[in-house]
């Protein structure tokens, strides 16, 4: 146990940015939600999921819809409320926390600003240790938990409550709710009990996110190593290219971010192209043709000075950055975890290999 005040939420935030493979929101937007709540209403306590009781019932709260659409809609404020109310009322039991479902540079911080405008404290754990862009992409589906009962806001005030037969089907009507609303609303789902969170939950992502946060912070503050060095140690990163965004193609449909990210290559990657491709997170990576990572691994791009993250939302044309992968939660590499955020479910033609094995393998200079 331990409390998250305004310091905790510039790391997190920054970490959880990284965490969220180019997907999650914008970062900034998020930090300012959490930083508002909490200096308004106190600091959240932040609890181990060893420390939550069997029986407590843990609330995961986030924003569901485009990246683009939550920085510009935003959220209004009675929505954790009215979820909390939801909820609460369905089971017939307070809510003992709450807990972001992935991490994001906005569901990593709705969470906090939820628990300090309520009270509650926050349970440091999610459901994919990443971010995905369907909502039954999470390692509760593994344990065979429902997404429903689902309860969904939006800011205006119009509320619904989804009990379905499987949580694909979840994902299918709350994203076509989402649509009517705007784009973007507020929800609640994966509602668990204490000994599931800790049988199936990622734990301490939050911790991670703030761990990583630090580091970004801190990547220039070495002696013995570059930056860029130290930002790959401290993450345990693989690079996997360095170049300038030359073209973007990007588009929203249906709820979700499209694209694909063409870079050009500088310093030891000139003469060499790459390519990323996203649904609101980044996909695949390829480096001249060749595939270097693909979901559910990590595909992160940060800006070659700084080393911050730039969300698929942010990126533009003629930015120089760092295509980095890093390794994902072990969950996500079991058959079951393959089947739910592999490679073949968004479509991409080639067998899910660890990116440990394929940077090693690969004939690129990496």
């Amino acid at each position: 146990m331990r409390k998250i005040g305004l310091p905790e939420i510039e790391d997190i935030a920054l970490g959880a940015a990284l965490l969220g493979a180019g997907g999650g929101g914008d970062p900034y937007i998020g930090k300012l939600i959490a930083m508002g709540a909490v200096q308004e209403c106190g600091e959240v306590t932040l609890l181990d999921p060893e420390e939550i009781p069997d029986d407590a019932l843990i609330v995961p709260i986030a924003m569901m819809g485009a990246p683009t659409i939550l920085g510009e809609k935003g959220v209004g404020g009675n929505e954790y409320k009215t979820l909390y109310d939801m909820v609460s009322k369905f089971y017939g039991k307070e809510i003992y926390a709450f807990m972001p479902i992935e991490a994001g540079g906005v569901n990593s911080m709705l969470p906090i600003a939820a628990c300090a405008r309520l009270g509650l404290p926050m349970v440091d754990a999610d459901g994919m240790g990443r971010a995905f862009p369907e909502l039954q992409m999470v390692t509760f589906t593994i344990g065979g938990v429902k997404a429903t009962p689902m309860a969904l806001t939006d800011e205006k005030g119009n509320c619904a409550i989804f009990n379905t037969i499987t949580n694909k089907w979840t994902e299918e009507l709350a994203r076509a709710v989402t649509m009517s609303c705007g784009g973007s609303v507020s929800v609640s789902l994966f509602c668990v009990d204490g000994a599931t969170l800790k049988k199936y939950a990622v734990k301490n992502i939050v911790t991670r996110s703030q761990k990583l946060g630090e580091a970004i912070r801190k990547v220039k503050d070495c002696n013995e190593e570059t930056p860029e060095q130290n930002f790959l140690k401290s993450t345990e990163g693989f690079k996997l290219f360095k170049g300038k965004i030359v073209d973007v193609l990007r588009e929203t449909k249906g709820a979700f971010n499209f694209g694909n990210v063409v870079l050009e290559g500088i310093g030891e990657y000139k003469g060499k192209n790459a390519s990323v491709t996203f649904q609101n997170e980044n996909l695949t990576a390829e480096v001249d043709g060749e595939l270097l990572a693909t979901t559910p691994d990590l595909i992160c791009i940060v800006d070659t000075e700084t080393f911050i993250p730039v969300t698929t939302d942010a990126i533009k044309y003629g930015k120089r950055v760092m295509v980095v992968g890093l390794k994902c939660f072990e969950m996500w590499r079991t058959q079951a975890g393959l089947e739910l955020v592999g490679p073949g479910y968004f479509g991409c033609d080639t067998d899910y290999i660890p990116l440990e094995q394929r940077v090693k393998g690969s004939s690129i200079n990496v």
